[in-house]
């Protein structure tokens, strides 16, 4: 089972990891795209305005250029231990047990706008760029990534749980994927869409699917595990799971 994690705009600072590899993380047929997009983050950040207006930052935020500045020397983290929020709060990896955090940094990786797709355990530096990001002189992320990461996400020969937001799905689709809406039941039982917590939901759905020792081979055997963790989904039928929540 591969998850499908969305990346987060805060990362943790710092890192005691070696500089970046991009030939050493996951995937890397994606390297071409991943040092086309470092090069230009790197040179971008020698011009503050440019990099403000590309990356949607105010002056008090130049601290995240400055981070672009230093991609290829600053030390790196593994890319659950960098990303930060309310997701990976509630996806909580400083709390799994040894072999809890072996199964999730096979199963676990992360959509990013930079390098694509990144594994668990993979060292990455802090950075910013967001999938709707445009820099100068480049095509869209999506005409870069599309062409590149596509073919990887369909070669994946085993369930994908696709959790990442519309904006960093919509880089690269994931073929047949399973994807989780997260749904409120009101007291009249009426529902609607979970934004405030939704991270949240998905963050402890993902520690889940990280430390289970099943090993579910398709939607069906997955609703069935979810069920038994005592979670209420519903399945229509085809690759879409809507996990439905109390209001509150």
């Amino acid at each position: 089972m591969l998850v499908l994690l969305p990346p987060s705009e805060t990362k943790a600072p710092g890192g005691d990891g070696p500089p970046l590899d991009l030939a050493a993380l996951r995937a890397p047929e994606l390297t071409p795209v991943r040092a086309r997009l470092t090069e230009a983050l790197v040179s971008l950040a020698g011009d503050l305005p440019a990099s403000r207006a590309a990356l949607g930052l105010s002056p008090r935020q130049d601290d995240e250029i400055a981070r672009n500045a230093a991609l290829l020397t600053a030390g790196t983290r593994p890319a659950l231990q960098r990303y930060t929020g309310v997701l990976y709060d509630a996806l909580d990896v400083g709390s799994l047990t040894r072999a809890q955090r072996s199964r999730a940094d096979r199963r676990l990786a992360v959509g990013s706008a930079l390098f694509g797709l990144v594994g668990a355990a993979d060292g990455i530096p802090a950075y910013r760029l967001s999938a709707g990001s445009a820099l100068p002189g480049l095509p869209t992320l999506r005409a870069l990534w599309r062409p590149a990461l596509q073919p990887v996400l369909t070669q994946v020969d085993e369930l994908v749980v696709d959790l990442r937001s519309g904006s960093y799905a919509a880089l690269a689709p994931a073929p047949g994927a399973v994807t989780v809406s997260v749904l409120s039941r009101r007291p009249d039982g009426s529902r609607s869409v979970v934004s405030h917590f939704n991270k949240a939901h998905k963050g402890r759905l993902a520690r889940l699917l990280a430390t289970t020792t099943a090993e579910p081979g398709d939607v069906g055997a997955l609703r069935r595990l979810l069920r038994r963790a005592g979670l209420h989904v519903e399945h229509d039928g085809g690759t879409a799971l809507e996990l439905v929540v109390p209001a509150g």
